[in-house]
């Protein structure tokens, strides 16, 4: 696939088939429930987590790569005599992004690698590695991708919309009462991620297609019609509302190309079932 190769992890949810047409690497993350662990997107896909989720009586925990499995993939690659572009989860999230940090400076200057915060979760940093890959396939340079991957980071907009505040509330970001109200009285939590990579509260609206109409109003102020790609991460098996959240933002938006992915175990232990992510970037 080049001299250049990508390498990220398991919460960018980039769908298999498409990591393996561009030959990206990808670094497992673990979810854990009770005394088993699964490798993330590999030994636990999302359609079984989601199942094991909404039965569990707990919630699973995550666990991040250690140094040690950034550092395997690293030499492997730069022995093969290649760059590597390493890009990750927030590192407001997770200690993912420190772990390759740390890895690349084990090599020692052995191999020239960069490694990259995207600021982001999901898939919202999923096609930058993706559109990094395809970049590196059509021979830019590793000066040329990175601008590139920091040229989507800024002009990305993104909206998360959480079903329910019951997994919030069980991985201690609100209280139970909290939850309760707002359980009780249907609200929709629309969130997004700031330039710093940390997830903060836009608006909170009564139901479903209220808060989907709201993403679409914001987005549509921000971007009028501009040329734009349109990408959506929904839970498996709790995405009825997918294609009427799609047609709504189209009607809203001049959307160029339209990806749709599923958020991977890793990010719906924590955002629960229900989730759905709304990325938007300027189409070049």
């Amino acid at each position: 696939m080049g001299s250049i190769a990508i390498v990220t992890d398991s919460t960018a949810d980039i769908p298999q088939q498409t990591r393996e047409r561009l030959g990206i690497s990808m670094v497992p993350l673990k979810v854990i429930f009770g005394s088993q662990s699964y490798l993330d997107n590999i030994e636990l896909q999302p359609a079984e987590f989601y199942q094991k989720l909404v039965a569990s009586p707990s919630l699973p925990t995550t666990s991040q790569p250690s140094p040690a499995d950034f550092l395997e993939v690293f030499k492997k690659l730069t022995a093969e005599g290649k760059s590597v572009i390493s890009i990750h989860l927030s590192g407001a999230f997770s200690g993912t992004y420190q772990s390759a940090v740390i890895a690349k400076s084990m090599m020692e200057d052995e191999g020239d690698i960069t490694v990259i915060d995207s600021k982001s979760a999901s898939y919202g940093y999923g096609q930058m590695v993706v559109a990094a890959a395809e970049w590196a396939a059509q021979g830019a340079s590793v000066e040329e991708i990175v601008a590139e991957v920091h040229r989507l980071r800024r002009e990305m907009r993104l909206y998360f919309l959480v079903d329910t505040l019951e997994y919030l509330q069980k991985g201690g970001r609100i209280g139970k009462a909290a939850a309760l109200f707002g359980s009780l009285l249907n609200i929709k939590p629309i969130l997004s991620i700031d330039d710093e990579g940390a997830i903060f509260p836009v608006e909170k609206v009564r139901g479903h297609k209220r808060a989907v109409a709201r993403i679409a109003e914001l987005l549509e102020s921000d971007l009028g019609q501009t040329p734009v790609n349109l990408m959506m991460v929904l839970t498996p098996g709790f995405d009825a509302g997918g294609g009427e959240t799609a047609d709504m933002l189209k009607q809203h938006l001049n959307v160029r190309s339209y990806v749709q992915s599923e958020i991977g175990p890793v990010v719906g232990t924590h955002a629960g079932p229900g989730t759905i992510g709304v990325f938007v970037t300027p189409a070049k």
